[in-house]
């Protein structure tokens, strides 16, 4: 059982939905990512989604675009978002890392190479928005050193897809709430919860939902019927700007304290 597994099945026993915040590796400061990653885990995140900055990200809106282009401006690479996981490793051996982001640094890595550095690393997961099931016999040396593959499903998923995916899963799956991109203003949980339901009873891994969320109120919404909530857009709009290690960890839990606390109260 990886440490991905070994989270839901521990969260599954308690009764507690997930929490999974996202922030972008190196905003805003290449030297505050392993601060804050620490200061997530003390606010009550599950599991840590680590964002490779790219330079087309195409997934994303604005708010993660910014963030992408200002850590790539202070040079930031995936051999940098490598060490940073190590440097984490080295006082948090428990708590999931997924990195998501797109194939080009991957690919340019070297797909082989990339797996093991990762591991040695102690990534446990990847999410390629622009790597769909139907492509991804290239992330084979992954899947076979133990990195699970973060599959995405949407609203727009048709049935016999969504199928090969709920079987493909591992990890968890992650369902987009609406078709757009990171950070909209638009979140119908109605129109969502018999979806991710019907997801679930199908899914060989949980599910998480992600897009849209924005606040405690969301997350809590959102928590009523998913294994787990992602957060990103929010939280990084929230860092941006920060000027130290203390500022980026005091913005980091204030942000994420009160949705741990909505999804613990229900």
């Amino acid at each position: 059982m990886g440490r991905i597994e070994r989270r839901f099945a521990a969260l599954k026993a308690a009764g507690r939905t997930g929490l999974v915040p996202f922030v972008t590796a190196g905003d805003p400061s290449p030297d505050h990512v392993v601060p804050l990653m620490h200061a997530l885990v003390a606010a009550g995140a599950d599991v840590i989604e680590l964002g490779v900055p790219f330079s087309d990200p195409m997934a994303d809106g604005p708010v993660i675009q910014r963030a992408s282009e200002r850590a790539i401006a202070q040079g930031v690479s995936l051999t940098n978002v490598l060490a940073w996981v190590a440097a984490f490793r080295e006082t948090d051996a428990e708590t999931p890392v997924v990195l998501m982001g797109y194939l080009n640094p991957i690919e340019m890595h070297g797909y082989a190479e990339f797996a093991e550095e990762a591991v040695e690393s102690g990534v446990d997961g990847v999410l390629l928005v622009d790597c769909p099931l139907e492509e991804s016999h290239v992330l084979a040396p992954l899947r076979e050193a133990g990195i699970d593959q973060i599959l995405l499903a949407s609203p727009t998923t048709d049935e016999v897809r969504l199928g090969r995916l709920c079987e493909a899963a591992s990890g968890f799956l992650y369902y987009v709430s609406f078709a757009g991109i990171t950070g909209a203003a638009q979140l119908s949980t109605t129109d969502i919860a018999g979806r991710v339901a019907s997801i679930r009873s199908r899914s060989k891994a949980p599910v998480a939902v992600g897009f849209g969320v924005r606040d405690a109120a969301s997350a809590r919404a959102i928590g009523e019927f998913a294994d787990a909530v992602i957060i990103g857009s929010a939280l990084v709009q929230c860092l941006e700007g920060a000027t130290s290690a203390d500022d980026v960890a005091g913005r980091a839990k204030g942000f994420l304290a009160p949705i741990r606390a909505a999804l613990d109260a229900r």
